[in-house]
Parts: structure tokens; sequence; C-alpha cells
């Protein structure tokens, strides 16, 4: 479902070349769009793939961030530009964000809505009153 939050989201995220996006549940439009957009996505969940809706130019990986976050590698799923999730519990924020540092990708989320963000980070203004908060993010493909 396109939404003013989700077309946000995708122009902000469209200038990466990959992306996985971590627990997509069923809800795969920011993904969905985002592969439109031709950005490679793969999305993880701890559900199984008959659980979740992922799109077909979306790969799809049954994982759980936070045993991601205790491997040495994270594995191939992660290996992205950009790690992002929608709504995102505060119990995952360090995990993912662990995640986003060991493969060197940036690191967007949102929370519930009432949730602080339990890593520091930034934030951006994104319309429906949300946020998006940014909580690594290095400059990439500079002009020099």
């Amino acid at each position: 479902m396109e939404t003013r939050r989700n077309t946000a989201l995708v122009a902000r995220f469209s200038a990466y070349e990959t992306a996985v996006e971590i627990g997509i549940g069923r809800r795969p439009g920011v993904a969905a769009s985002l592969a439109d957009a031709g950005v490679a996505v793969a999305a993880t969940d701890v559900a199984d793939g008959d659980d979740v809706e992922v799109p077909a130019a979306v790969s799809f990986v049954r994982d759980d961030v936070v045993e991601a976050a205790a491997r040495d590698d994270p594995g191939d799923p992660y290996d992205a530009d950009l790690v992002y999730a929608l709504n995102l519990p505060p119990e995952l924020h360090r995990p993912a964000l662990d995640v986003a540092e060991a493969v060197d990708a940036d690191f967007a989320f949102t929370t519930l809505g009432y949730d602080a963000p339990a890593v520091p980070c930034g934030t951006e203004a994104i319309p429906g009153g949300e946020t998006l908060y940014v909580a690594r993010e290095e400059e990439r493909n500079s002009t020099a």
C-alpha cells in the first residue's frame, strides 16, 4: 500500500544500490517500491516465508537479527549499502545497528511511534508525523 510515509522512505532510500529490510512482516510496500526503483532489496524476518509477504523482486531469508548480530559475519542477506527497519521495537535497535556496523552499511529505522530510540541517532521528519532515525550514515559515492 502506498502511503505518504512509504513514498518518502522510498525517495530517501532509492539512492542506495542495495538494501536489506529487517523484519519485513506483512507490509512489503517499501521493499517492493525500492525494488521497482532499481534497488537490489533483500528482506529478513524471524517468521517463515509463508507468514510474511515478500514481493518476487525481493529476496527473502528467514533470520533473526539478534542472532545475526552475535555472529562473526552476519551473513549474506545483510551485505548491503543500507540496513533499514520499519516499526522496529527498541530491543532490536542495538542488534540491527551492530549488524549494519559489521557490514559497513548505513542504518535507518522507524519505531512504533511511542518508542524512543535505544541507540544514538539523528532524526528526520517524514510525512504523517513520523520520524526516521538515522543511526549510521556514511558519505558514499562522493565525487571528488
